[in-house]
């Protein structure tokens, strides 16, 4: 997908009934549904049963099973509750009569409360950073796994704050920084953003899990794959200014690898937390 235009189509649901609605998936080069997609298109349907007014703070998800690219994706929306401020929707994403992946989300009327955030990390601005597409190119031959992990057009712009060294460097450290943008303009729409940053926030984070492992991994096969997934969202954003992704892993171990990111705005503000766990294994 060459642009956000590209990737709003894909996230376009279709009403069959009500609370049942149906998504076509991306064609992904390795095969199966990613993860991102399923994530976006289980909030864009719990949105579609939601007051307007009512904008998503969190949700915690499952992986269950590897999706089919060649089937289209229903999902099933259970109306859990509707209160005075607050609701909760729970949606199964299902193909071939079983449920692939599980979410429950909680969506709040806005209103105003104490406050505070975290500090964002000192890095590089975006410009003059290569996007992870020149990264992958400048090291075709040096690293050629690098190479063909990036050039799959991307409807998000990616620039690794450590530039090619994250790639080439003997990082110790399960720490990156990645400033992400969407290709072209989305609306004025807080759910659209949502919808955007929940698809972009499955980029990287098992991918931070191996960063101290590289070279222990180095001409193996991985096998990666997301089992749960969190985000908060905690004040608007638009996902087609540049937020800085700041992914960390504190832990890996029993073939899997716990990752946390915090996202900010280009002038400091933390908009939206994630943490997720994946299955890691070597040489199978």
């Amino acid at each position: 997908m060459k642009d956000f235009d590209a990737l709003r189509t894909v996230l376009e649901l279709e009403k069959i009934e009500d609370n049942l609605y149906r998504g076509l998936s991306y064609r992904t080069p390795w095969g199966r549904v990613f993860g991102g997609q399923v994530l976006a298109q289980s909030i864009h349907a719990a949105q579609l049963t939601t007051p307007d007014d009512r904008i998503l703070h969190s949700m915690h998800a499952y992986f269950l099973l590897a999706g089919d690219i060649e089937l289209p994706i229903v999902y099933d929306v259970e109306r859990v509750r509707d209160g005075g401020s607050y609701t909760t929707r729970r949606v199964k994403a299902i193909q071939k009569g079983r449920p692939i992946f599980t979410m429950e989300a909680s969506f709040q009327t806005p209103e105003e409360g104490f406050s505070h955030r975290e500090t964002m990390p000192d890095v590089p601005p975006p410009e003059g950073l290569q996007n992870d597409r020149e990264i992958g190119e400048a090291l075709r031959e040096q690293a050629p796994e690098i190479y063909r992990l990036t050039r799959a057009e991307r409807p998000i712009e990616c620039r690794p704050s450590e530039g090619a060294a994250l790639y080439t460097s003997n990082k110790k450290e399960a720490r990156q920084h990645i400033w992400i943008k969407a290709k072209g303009s989305l609306p004025d729409s807080d759910r659209m953003h949502q919808v955007a940053l929940a698809y972009v926030s499955d980029y990287n984070l098992l991918a931070t899990a191996l960063l101290p492992h590289r070279k222990a991994l180095s001409g193996s096969r991985v096998f990666l794959a997301s089992l749960d997934h969190a985000m908060w969202f905690h004040q608007p954003f638009r996902m087609d200014d540049w937020m800085l992704y700041s992914i960390e892993s504190p832990s890996a171990g029993s073939a899997r690898g716990f990752s946390r990111g915090s996202l900010f705005t280009r002038d400091g503000q933390l908009v939206a937390s994630v943490a997720q766990e994946g299955l890691i294994r070597q040489g199978r």
